[in-house]
């Protein structure tokens, strides 16, 4: 079997509305690029029907008993991803998957790790509450007090990184507080750390198909 070059992780609890068209989107996104890919699904102990519709797609699905957090979702992709770029992204369709050639391009030129930034311009401004805004940019201040280093969104979801980065250093947080754990230890570790603008919607309330 062909090693994928690339592994596109998809956390997902309780997202049977929107997993369906989020892994069709990523599959169409990924086939046309010139790169191998996998899907690998993680559902975190969903209750609905997340776990029958992501299998139903043809791609892997590993599956946590019960809701153990998103941190514990990610570790357990990031052990069972094959590729030597692994790209996480939400299961709840505020990502554009045709964003995935942006992240994936800065790694093949050398990065470390791409964040996708959100809030570049308005229209991503305008996906989430003043509030949501205000704390994200308190959290990157806090970040760039810790590291030295300006980062343009440090709560995104939507990563790729070198696998062998992730290897290097053990992932404790177990809910949404990975991605600020994620991104002070790859820039304290020195990791060539890049951000990119990357499309966000809405969450969605209804199914893309």
């Amino acid at each position: 079997m062909l090693v994928p070059a690339v592994s596109v992780v998809i956390p997902a609890f309780n997202e049977e509305r929107t997993i369906g068209a989020v892994i069709s989107e990523v599959q169409k996104a990924a086939s046309s690029g010139s790169v191998s890919y996998e899907i690998v699904v993680v559902d975190d102990g969903s209750v609905d029907k997340t776990r029958i519709v992501a299998k139903s797609r043809n791609v892997r699905v590993v599956c946590n008993e019960k809701n153990q957090g998103k941190g514990v979702a990610l570790r357990k992709g990031f052990e069972c991803a094959r590729g030597d770029i692994i790209v996480t992204i939400d299961a709840d369709g505020s990502h554009d998957p045709r964003d995935i050639g942006k992240l994936v391009r800065p790694i093949l030129e050398g990065a470390d790790v791409v964040l996708g930034c959100r809030f570049a311009d308005v229209q991503g401004q305008g996906t989430t509450t003043r509030l949501n805004l205000f704390g994200s940019s308190i959290i990157n201040a806090l970040i760039w007090l810790v590291t030295g280093k300006r980062i343009g969104d440090s709560q995104t979801g939507f990563r790729a990184f070198r696998k062998k980065i992730l290897q290097e250093f053990g992932i404790s947080s177990e809910g949404f507080e990975v991605e600020t754990e994620l991104t002070v230890k790859m820039l304290m570790n020195g990791n060539d750390v890049r951000g990119v603008p990357i499309t966000i919607r809405r969450r969605l309330t209804a199914p893309l198909d």
